[in-house]
């Protein structure tokens, strides 16, 4: 890794490629704004937002609009995708990475796209930039337009979603075996942050196709080269897998309903339960509440055998109860 002290601000790595299609030159960390744009091509610039100097960096370089600027350094998190002066920018939503795993939390990618160069910025390490530097790597000669980045920067979304759906179809699949177990077991803690999950993700990828197709039907002097190709690409691809996440979404619901079903049907048991036993035991209650009364001329007062006469109709009661709860077929 270079260690060198970094010339340019937030600078997190950059390439540049050269006219004509061939290797890129990834740029050291003391490479300096010449040396991105020498020997022609077109470069990737990528940055990290957490530097506050960025914003100066990116007024000293050429090509970019005002509103291009503006859009690199926002701290919204919505996407949006402006296509103007034959320049594409905005904001892209993506997954974060952490040093040692990947997660599911949102991120935000801001980029500025012209046919000489693609700027990318973002505040936290995210997953699809990061695969897609590494495919830019292993196979450079795909890539001879600055809009064939930003197909691989949305592919690499696709295939990060992909995964995501895989990760939380097994996590449903778990929650489905105990769901439908006989024993009672309340799912909805760890059913929660899935169909969070699958919310968030839904909503912005739906915000996502949105835009590109209302990108794709600009006017053609006001979109970068091949842009329109390459829309249409990346639309078939997302609806794809906005597809499987209204599925997930759907299924998580149905759990969800399955779930409440199944409380519903506990808690009505239980309620039926304590009210036979409140129908026993209403009328011996009525019974030792009636000889508990501290009134004159009670019967069985007198003699011995007065507590077996109460016995034996707390006894009567019950039957009695028992009785007509047969008759009414509630047992």
């Amino acid at each position: 890794m270079d260690t060198l002290p970094v010339s340019m601000p937030g600078f997190v790595w950059g390439y540049r490629f050269p006219e004509g299609g061939g290797k890129p030159t990834r740029l050291a960390n003391n490479a300096s704004q010449s040396d991105l744009t020498a020997d022609g091509g077109f470069y990737w610039l990528h940055l990290n937002l957490a530097d506050a100097r960025v914003p100066s960096l990116l007024d000293s370089l050429s090509g970019l609009t005002d509103d291009a600027k503006a859009a690199l350094i926002t701290h919204d998190t919505h996407s949006a995708i402006t296509v103007d002066e034959q320049m594409l920018y905005g904001t892209l939503v993506d997954c974060q990475r952490e040093f040692d795993h990947e997660t599911a939390d949102l991120g935000w990618l801001h980029f500025a796209i012209s046919d000489r160069f693609i700027i990318t910025t973002r505040l936290q390490p995210l997953r699809s930039i990061d695969r897609a530097r590494q495919l830019v790597e292993k196979n450079p000669a795909k890539f001879t337009r600055p809009v064939d980045l930003f197909e691989l920067l949305v592919t690499e979304f696709q295939r990060t979603l992909i995964a995501i759906v895989m990760d939380l179809t097994e996590d449903l699949n778990a929650i489905e075996d105990f769901v439908y177990d006989p024993a009672p077991r309340d799912e909805r803690r760890r059913l929660a942050p899935v169909r969070r999950t699958v919310v968030r993700i839904h909503r912005h990828l739906r915000t996502v196709l949105a835009l590109m197709r209302r990108a794709a039907a600009s006017d053609d002097d006001e979109m970068p080269f091949g842009f329109e190709d390459v829309a249409g690409r990346l639309t078939a691809r997302l609806e794809t897998v906005d597809h499987d996440i209204y599925v997930l979404q759907d299924r998580a619901r149905l759990l969800h309903e399955e779930i409440d079903s199944k409380q519903s049907s506990e808690t009505n048991r239980h309620l039926y339960i304590l009210s036979i036993m409140t129908a026993f035991l209403l009328p011996p209650t009525l019974v030792t509440g009636f000889f508990g009364m501290n009134t004159a001329n009670l019967p069985f007062t007198e003699g011995a055998t007065g507590t077996e006469y109460a016995i034996v109709m707390i006894a009567a009661s019950i039957m009695l109860a028992w009785f007509l709860l047969k008759r009414m077929k509630i047992l």
